[in-house]
């Protein structure tokens, strides 16, 4: 089984001949378990400016109000969740969307910034109970999973980062790897060096890392799902979104954090 993280960036609006879900697609029908978890950050945003809701971030966190967490819910499990599994549908595979609130896959706690500023309805996953997506797995469905989490109370959702929901999915269902796809090949030593790619790192070199100047802010929170995942032996890859990205990441094509 593999967990796979998509989305920002790197995910494509229309889908149409998505190569990262044709390679996803031709895997399931290979008989590969695969769990597919999604982002939309820029996609949220637009939708946020079309509406006149000033986007307000602490730390590259997301302040999120209620009118925002409305248009981030519809955003994420109406819109993309259900774009994705559209086109897995018609890939050949049999998917099914849901949100980390279902079934309470992920409970979450509020989570605030570092001089504890209120970040609203973002939080950061205490929980996560893999029934229902081991349930799907089960009847060969692949779930695709937007990244809303449940908060303790069971009052709200909470937003939470996608890489971080897929690293902590990985890690409870012990994943034989976790994918990270983003719009680069490698994590890069220099951001603006394409030639800098690193091929592999500790858990506690990717720690150190992520606390640099070099890690740019999207990177970041990648690395740090990509360590939890790895602390808890399951091999992590972030790499690109191209033709053949998980088997070229499997034969050397990414950064491997193991």
């Amino acid at each position: 089984m593999i967990v796979v993280k998509y989305g920002g960036n790197a995910m494509s609006a229309a889908l149409a001949g998505d190569p990262l879900l044709e390679e996803l697609s031709a895997l399931h029908r290979g008989g590969e378990q695969i769990v597919l978890v999604h982002g939309g950050g820029p996609e949220i945003d637009a939708a946020l400016a079309e509406r006149g809701i000033e986007t307000t971030r602490v730390e590259g966190q997301r302040v999120t109000d209620a009118a925002t967490l409305s248009v981030t819910e519809a955003v994420l499990c109406g819109t993309i969740n259900k774009r994705i599994v559209r086109a897995l549908q018609s890939l050949g595979v049999n998917a099914a969307g849901l949100s980390g609130q279902d079934a309470q896959t992920l409970v979450a706690r509020r989570l605030r910034g570092n001089a504890g500023e209120d970040l609203g309805y973002v939080g950061e996953i205490a929980t996560v109970d893999t029934k229902l997506i081991e349930t799907l797995l089960a009847a060969n469905l692949l779930p695709v999973i937007a990244p809303l989490a449940i908060e303790e109370t069971l009052a709200n959702a909470l937003n939470v980062n996608a890489d971080a929901a897929a690293g902590a999915i990985a890690t409870v269902l012990q994943a034989r790897a976790l994918i990270l796809a983003t719009n680069v090949a490698r994590v890069l030593r220099d951001p603006d060096d394409p030639s800098s790619g690193i091929d592999r790192l500790t858990p506690g070199e990717a720690t150190q890392f992520a606390k640099s100047d070099a890690c740019r802010s999207s990177m970041k929170p990648k690395l740090l799902a990509a360590t939890n995942a790895a602390r808890a032996n399951v091999p992590s890859y972030i790499c690109s979104t191209k033709a053949n990205a998980i088997s070229l990441a499997f034969r050397g094509e990414a950064t491997l954090v193991v």
